[in-house]
């Protein structure tokens, strides 16, 4: 499955970071909307396959949805893992790995599952109505659903926030820049390459504020409150300009000690507002901005130099 984000979401995240709000909501209810959208999908393909195996005594659920005929993500996922948990541990997602592990880690966890029910004497049915078919589900069958559905959610979350970073960070700068009327030449999406970086070690930098031929490399982490690990990854990289949705105490104290130019957008103070003192430190040129930043941010939304980023 491919995850993307609506043009109209980027854009109220956007508008939402500048003015000083919570973005999370926009990528929150992305999740919400296609977690359910998915729930009903998979009740439904439980519903048809326990109809298909009525007849048979053999596990179902391990015939129907760990087999090698569907994709790898569904494989994994139903057996309760991830392709990114299986990368890890076996250090390769081909096809036949995934179905390796997928089994190996399905009749653990469904062993888990019986020795639970038996434990605590649970007893449960659960039943699953679509058109004309009608099927129970017992406890041990009911967990495993759960549990596919939990594991489900967890690679949506991860997957849309990763997509939500791509698709948002680097527009947001562009907003920035045009707030303060930045001249082309002074910002830049930049891609270090080995051979520009003499290290086999350069990957990409977010973006870049220009003056007098030196660039000074800036981050966009829209990471939350409290995450130092991001704040760590940043330092290593060399970077000069840290911006991000909330930074705890400890985080703007490291930023500080290391001479790290930051901005917190979240909250009443309109962070976007301390940009013009870092642009006057590097004495980049720009225009001051006084009016109402709301229809600014409109006007650079039909820019375009905004929407000429993919």
């Amino acid at each position: 499955m491919t995850i993307t984000i609506s043009e109209s979401v980027v854009k109220n995240a956007i508008k939402n970071l500048i003015m000083g709000h919570n973005y999370r909501i926009e990528i929150v209810n992305l999740i919400n909307e296609e977690f359910l959208r998915y729930t009903i999908y998979f009740l439904k393909k439980i519903v048809e396959a326990k109809l298909k195996n009525s007849d048979i005594n053999i596990d179902w659920y391990k015939k129907e949805f760990i087999n090698d005929t569907l994709p790898s993500a569904d494989i994994a996922v139903n057996s309760g893992l991830n392709k990114k948990t299986i990368s890890n541990m076996y250090n390769s997602t081909k096809k036949e790995i995934i179905l390796e592990a997928a089994n190996e880690h399905y009749d653990v966890l469904y062993q888990s599952i019986n020795g639970l029910v038996k434990s605590n004497n649970l007893n449960l049915n659960l039943e699953l109505i679509f058109r004309d078919g009608r099927v129970n589900l017992n406890i041990n069958e009911t967990l495993l659903v759960i549990n596919t559905l939990s594991v489900k959610r967890s690679t949506l979350r991860g997957g849309f926030w990763s997509t939500a970073g791509k698709q948002i960070e680097k527009r947001l700068m562009i907003v920035l820049c045009e707030i303060y009327e930045m001249k082309k030449e002074n910002y830049k999406i930049m891609v270090a390459t080995n051979h520009e970086k003499k290290s086999p070690f350069a990957r990409e930098i977010d973006f870049c504020l220009s003056s007098n031929k030196k660039d000074y490399k800036c981050e966009v982490k829209l990471m939350g409150k409290g995450n130092p690990e991001s704040v760590d990854a940043v330092i290593a990289r060399g970077t000069d300009i840290f911006i991000a949705d909330k930074l705890s105490i400890t985080n703007k104290k490291q930023l500080n000690s290391l001479k790290i130019d930051w901005i917190e957008l979240q909250g009443r103070n309109y962070g976007y507002k301390k940009f013009p003192t870092i642009l006057e430190k590097l004495k980049i040129p720009f225009t001051d901005f006084n009016g109402d930043v709301s229809q600014k941010i409109e006007e650079i939304f039909s820019s375009d130099i905004f929407n000429s980023l993919d």
